[in-house]
């Protein structure tokens, strides 16, 4: 049983899976180069656990043994004694295999290593491991101290110990796991990023505002809030950046020109009120981001990457959807869905996913 754990980068991700690992008991270390981000994450976890008790769903005892549970370095060689490190760091390459590098030759032999990478291929990244049979992918979700799904994934040479490690300790820190095959994007950014690419899409193409288009997603998919008001939380660099992971997977996979004007700077998608539109309007903006949403999804399927089960429940968890598109495309039917999907597949010369709907629906 994983009891010490060491999280590198103490931004957004870390702190959060700092939080969710030292509230289930673990004894957690978390490093980072830069004092004032492990300052920010200290913050962070007591404002986090005083807002729980406060709530009444710890006691003051609880919160306290919980913050004590965490402790900040930055001395990488203070991860030597860790059963489990969890990387969080900049989705890139190259910092992510170096630090790979360094790590291996400080944590011990019997210690799971793991990215928390959400676009990079667990293959790629395992190449820089010493033991890549104890190297797998635990993809947390924003925020990761309250957002219940991990997806877990094998790398080419993983052994079926390390996951089942894995698997147990995420179980224990109360987390929902999702194992699916290592792909581009994994099962839940494998559609969610095309379906907010397509959103860009659709304002590029002066169908709609943002607004409008952010109001037919929530309606459409039950959701508390759209694509746009994602891609600004989230920033379009980061988001641009997933989607521009997925783009060997074919024509429909390319970001949209918006997205990477917005996602080429330091600027955001300016915030545009909900207008009156006609209803053939409304229809196709939601048939195109339910087409872009149902296409990587049967691709995937195809690719055994998860179950379409899975995908539901990644949709549900991850995400808030509160119409899992999986059960969406039963509903409709086959016909509608291809027809959705043929929108933004044809304009972009993309193959139909024939065999994908073939396997949902006969």
């Amino acid at each position: 049983m994983i009891e010490k754990i060491s999280i590198v980068g103490a931004g957004t991700m870390g702190g959060g899976i700092a939080i969710s690992a030292a509230q289930a008991g673990c004894e957690v270390l978390v490093f980072d180069l830069s004092d004032e981000m492990l300052e920010a994450a200290r913050a962070r976890a007591t404002q986090y656990f005083e807002r729980q008790r406060e709530k009444g769903k710890v006691t003051r005892e609880q919160a306290e043994r919980a913050q004590n549970a965490l402790s900040y370095t930055q001395n990488l060689e203070d991860l030597r004694g860790s059963e489990l490190v969890i990387e969080a760091v900049f989705e890139d390459l190259t910092v992510k295999s170096d630090l790979f590098q360094r790590l291996s030759k400080i944590v011990s032999t019997d210690a799971l290593i793991a990215t928390n990478t959400s676009a990079l291929r667990v293959t790629d990244l395992a190449r820089s491991v010493t033991q890549p049979d104890r190297f797998l992918g635990l993809h947390y979700f924003s925020p990761a101290e309250i957002n219940p799904l991990v997806e877990l994934v094998a790398g080419p040479q993983t052994t079926d110990e390390a996951l089942s490690l894995a698997q147990v300790f995420l179980e224990n820190t109360g987390k929902t796991v999702l194992r699916c095959r290592d792909a581009h994007g994994f099962a839940v950014n494998r559609f969610f990023c095309p379906y907010a690419n397509e959103a860009v899409r659709i304002l590029d193409d002066g169908l709609a505002l943002d607004g409008d288009i952010d109001a037919v997603a929530c309606q459409t998919l039950d959701l508390a809030m759209g694509p746009f008001a994602v891609m600004r939380l989230v920033k379009p660099r980061i988001m641009l950046n997933a989607v521009q992971s997925l783009a060997a997977l074919g024509p429909f996979y390319q970001p949209a020109r918006g997205l990477v004007d917005a996602g080429a700077g330091a600027g955001n998608f300016p915030e545009k009120p909900v207008t009156s539109r006609a209803d053939d309007t409304h229809s196709l903006v939601q048939d195109r981001l339910t087409g872009a949403v149902f296409l990587p999804i049967l691709e995937a399927a195809c690719e055994h990457v998860a179950q379409f089960e899975d995908f539901d429940l990644g949709a549900g968890l991850a995400l808030r959807f509160g119409r899992p598109p999986v059960a969406m495309m039963r509903h409709l039917g086959r016909d509608d869905v291809l027809r959705r999907v043929a929108l933004v597949a044809t304009p972009r010369r993309h193959p139909l996913p024939i065999k994908g709907l073939d396997l949902l629906f006969d």
